[in-house]
């Protein structure tokens, strides 16, 4: 880390939150939020802040958002199901049977085809909003306390509770109260000269900023990890066009009226089956890819599993009272790491058990203050581009 590095200006911050392309967007947010967390950590020493975390994460999210590998990653588990394969085979069963020659022969049913383009988009955007939202509030956040109140890189104790004041007080998702609180305790945490105390206050005030991103995001989360929910429609139109290529449509009207009728068709009960497990394997694979996180040194997180890191040895034992009551407020096993894994990440106090965990198991990993991106890589975001090579 270079001592005493300047903020990025809060133009800047603004520039990148207008960025209309969301995967450069993305790049420049996680770029910045690893230029943001140093001039905290300058002070600190390498004790990680909220936007230390943020970086890695925002780093995960361009993955989703750029929607690598979730397409191979959905017809994996399509094809490893058995459930799918069978309920492949009967609608091209009964597609041979309904169209005679013109359909394809059932072993080359095409499931592997099936497009999954729309539900792909649907958690790529709501992903690139998510990522989008935080910044706008948080990183700009960081922007502004660096540059109401520091002077001459150090903090002036005396402009912190004025710029604490600017912020909406109460809960999120519309108040602001918590980062009020966090700037207050990263203020004392800056002032604080003994290192365990330092530590204590770091954590409170990344936890604290986690608690109100992780529940104003609980909309796009939910959104995300929802876009597997294909309609019965959206899936019959990409089969039809596969099984029949001339004349898909005139059979996908055929199967909606004898429906309406209350005499389905053999393809539609099929299809129906279809449906039911492709969308359990779209809802499998994006939560998969959302609940990875990958960090420096080859560090890969399961967020479903528990962590397996040790508390470090200055947030052991935690003795500062306010990170007490907060943890014993939000966290349900203060000292153990066991239940730290989050089975539904859509659920919010199973997120934040395990966030608050990962805070306090990682504060003190200097690696985390790696760049996010190469040299090569950065050039060419300061040049307004998407950078070569794997992001």
């Amino acid at each position: 880390m270079t001592a005493n590095p300047a903020p990025p200006t809060i133009a800047e911050v603004e520039r990148i939150i207008n960025i209309p392309d969301a995967v450069l967007r993305n790049l420049q947010i996680t770029l910045c939020y690893h230029d943001l967390s140093a001039v905290l950590a300058s002070q600190t020493g390498a004790l990680a802040n909220w936007c230390t975390f943020a970086t890695w994460a925002s780093k995960q999210a361009g993955q989703t958002i750029r929607k690598e590998d979730l397409k191979r990653t959905l017809e994996r588990y399509l094809f490893e199901s058995a459930a799918a394969q069978q309920a492949n085979a009967e609608v091209a069963a009964a597609a041979s049977i309904q169209a005679g020659s013109q359909a394809m022969p059932a072993q080359a049913a095409p499931l592997s085809a099936v497009a999954f383009t729309s539900a792909i988009d649907r958690a790529s955007d709501a992903v690139a909003r998510g990522n989008r939202k935080v910044f706008a509030e948080i990183g700009l956040a960081f922007a502004n306390f660096y540059h109401s109140c520091f002077l001459e890189s150090r903090l002036d104790p005396q402009k912190v509770s004025p710029f604490c004041q600017e912020l909406r007080p109460g809960e999120p998702p519309d108040g602001q109260g918590y980062l009020r609180q966090a700037f207050t305790h990263y203020g004392q945490a800056l002032l604080e000269t003994d290192a365990k105390g330092r530590a204590e206050w770091l954590l409170l005030a990344n936890i604290e900023i986690g608690f109100h991103e992780q529940t104003r995001l609980q909309p796009e989360i939910a959104e995300s990890l929802d876009a597997g929910l294909t309609s019965f429609l959206e899936l019959a139109r990409s089969l039809f066009r596969s099984l029949f290529p001339l004349n898909g449509w005139l059979h996908l009207a055929h199967l909606y009226l004898r429906r309406l009728i209350g005499r389905p068709t053999a393809l539609d009960l099929a299809m129906q089956n279809l449906v039911t497990e492709v969308r359990l394997q779209l809802r499998r694979a994006i939560t998969d890819t959302m609940m990875t996180l990958a960090l420096p040194s080859g560090v890969v997180l399961r967020l479903g599993k528990d962590l397996s890191l040790d508390f470090p040895e200055s947030l052991r034992q935690i003795t500062n009272p306010e990170l007490l009551k907060f943890l014993q407020k939000h966290n349900l096993s203060i000292d153990s790491l066991r239940g730290s894994g989050a089975l539904d990440w859509a659920d919010l106090p199973e997120r934040l058990h395990f966030i608050l965990d990962l805070f306090r198991c990682y504060e003190e990993r200097a690696d985390l203050f790696d760049p996010p991106f190469s040299q090569e890589q950065v050039r060419a975001l300061n040049e307004g581009r998407v950078p070569e090579g794997r992001l």
